[in-house]
């Protein structure tokens, strides 16, 4: 039986499209249409994810992906010509992430690197010769992280340690799951402007070459 309590997800900073839903049952007599989802993560293909809201005092959950959105629904419902949230400047960003790139490439490890405006969505997503699909995904699950806690994705993790709340917490959002080191905030005048991701350098057991190949573009971007 569904609950009446239904919130949207919007990922990356779409805070327009959250609100009241309607039932299963609403939409198909309002529209004669019910809507086949894609089920795959919502960080995946940036999806606006259906789930129940809780009830006070209760735990969350995570998001059932048997109900992600499709993103054709996603465009229809968002305005025309919806200008970008401010972000490194696109020369800047494709030049920061082929720095951190190569950084990875001289350690040996293939990897994606992720730069993204300040509400989370991509600028520049470099995948390197050899790099994992996954590490694509794993990059913006970082990204997110950092635009939700506004620190360092290693910081949140390592404060999860302490901390099962925030652990919970990440895996109840489908744009996170799980926590892991290696995005970072970018900062300029003292205002978050976007943020770095990198991920596949952990897989030749090198632990922190995310954090250290990332570091390199916030450094390069920060500079400017």
């Amino acid at each position: 039986m569904m609950r009446s309590g239904w919130s949207v997800s919007a990922p990356f900073g779409h805070a327009g499209l959250r609100g009241p839903l309607l039932s299963t049952r609403q939409r198909r007599r309002r529209t004669g249409v019910l809507m086949i989802a894609i089920i795959l993560p919502g960080a995946a293909l940036g999806c606006v994810v259906l789930s129940p809201a809780p009830a006070s005092g209760q735990a969350a959950v995570p998001a059932d992906p048997s109900r992600v959105a499709s993103i054709a629904s996603i465009i229809a419902a968002m305005p025309k010509n919806l200008p970008r949230a401010k972000a490194p400047g696109l020369a800047d960003a494709i030049a920061a992430a082929q720095a951190a790139n190569k950084a990875c490439v001289a350690e040996g490890a293939n990897v994606s690197v992720l730069v993204a405006d300040s509400v989370g969505e991509p600028v520049v997503l470099l995948s390197g010769d050899g790099a994992g699909v996954r590490s694509q995904l794993i990059a913006r699950t970082k990204v997110a992280i950092v635009i939700k806690y506004r620190m360092a994705s290693g910081d949140v993790a390592d404060r999860a340690q302490r901390d099962p709340r925030l652990t919970a917490e990440a895996a109840a959002d489908p744009n996170i799951g799980v926590l892991r080191g290696g995005g970072f905030p970018v900062m300029h005048g003292g205002e978050m402007i976007g943020a770095v991701a990198v991920s596949g350098g952990t897989l030749g057991g090198k632990v922190g070459l995310d954090e250290k190949c990332a570091k390199v573009a916030v450094q390069r971007l920060e500079a400017r």
